[in-house]
């Protein structure tokens, strides 16, 4: 189906702008403060509008090591950094707090934002221990904040985990649309930066033909037309990034060539 989130286009690209390291955690620049976070997240930004991504979704990947729980301060600098950089958007948005569907939720209905990513359903062995989402208190919480249009993205096959379902992929993305109401399906590689399995893509796609399906993970502009071939698009995040490192700062350039080739593409 076409997906029709944001302007009726066929092919979206969503970009990531990756957050530093939020307060209370590890890697968080204390001398720096909330205001470098700020900073630095809008210069990418910036780059990423320039180039002509449909949309952006802002998230923490540098909280590491990962928690299925927020913190009261991640939260608040999250929210405090989103909202800093909302009226320089010209795109719509989205949230991910990895890993927690809650307060994805909560940091998405406070800002504004049209989209939320996260793990939902499903139980996985991960680097993180045993992971156990709720979809059903997201979205009540969707509910109880009054934001029903708020769309929520699920991620059927967690980077860093492994399933403890047994059922194929496709099932579980068909399950996971009739039981637990997802707008949209994921399907991701097994790390952040890599690429997905295009026969998992393609199981995923016919078996809910209804839902837009999108890669999450590893798209390139050397692989997109195959992605594209199939999916209705993609989350990008490293392949953005100088030498594409996940860590490195947005590269215009990059953004720019890529966009002309999905464009046409779409």
């Amino acid at each position: 189906m076409p997906f029709d989130f944001f302007g009726a286009r066929r092919k979206v690209v969503v970009a990531m702008a990756h957050i530093g390291a939020l307060p209370g955690t590890p890697l968080y620049d204390a001398d720096g403060g909330v205001d470098r976070l700020i900073e630095g997240v809008r210069r990418d930004v910036d780059k990423l509008q320039a180039g002509g991504v449909h949309a952006i979704m802002f998230g923490n990947e540098n909280d590491r090591p990962y928690r299925f729980k927020a913190t009261p301060e991640t939260i608040a600098a999250m929210t405090a950094v989103v909202m800093a950089l909302k009226p320089s958007l010209k795109v719509p948005f989205g949230i991910n707090y990895l890993w927690d569907p809650y307060t994805s939720v909560a940091i998405a209905c406070a800002t504004g934002a049209q989209f939320v990513r996260e793990i939902f359903t499903g139980l996985f062995a991960s680097d993180m221990g045993l992971w156990q989402p709720n979809a059903a208190d997201a979205l009540t919480l969707r509910r109880n904040l009054g934001r029903p249009d708020l769309k929520v993205f699920y991620n059927v096959n967690a980077e860093f985990a492994a399933s403890l379902d047994t059922r194929p992929i496709e099932l579980r993305a068909k399950s996971a649309v009739f039981s637990s109401l997802a707008d949209a399906i994921l399907v991701s590689g097994p790390l952040t930066g890599q690429a997905v399995d295009t026969s998992d893509l393609r199981r995923v796609r016919e078996a809910v033909a209804g839902t837009p399906v999108l890669a999450n993970t590893g798209v390139r502009i050397d692989n997109v037309r195959e992605i594209f071939a199939i999916a209705d698009g993609c989350i990008i995040g490293t392949h953005f990034k100088v030498d594409g490192n996940t860590w490195n700062p947005v590269d215009g350039d990059r953004v720019k060539r890529f966009m002309d080739v999905a464009n046409a593409l779409g």
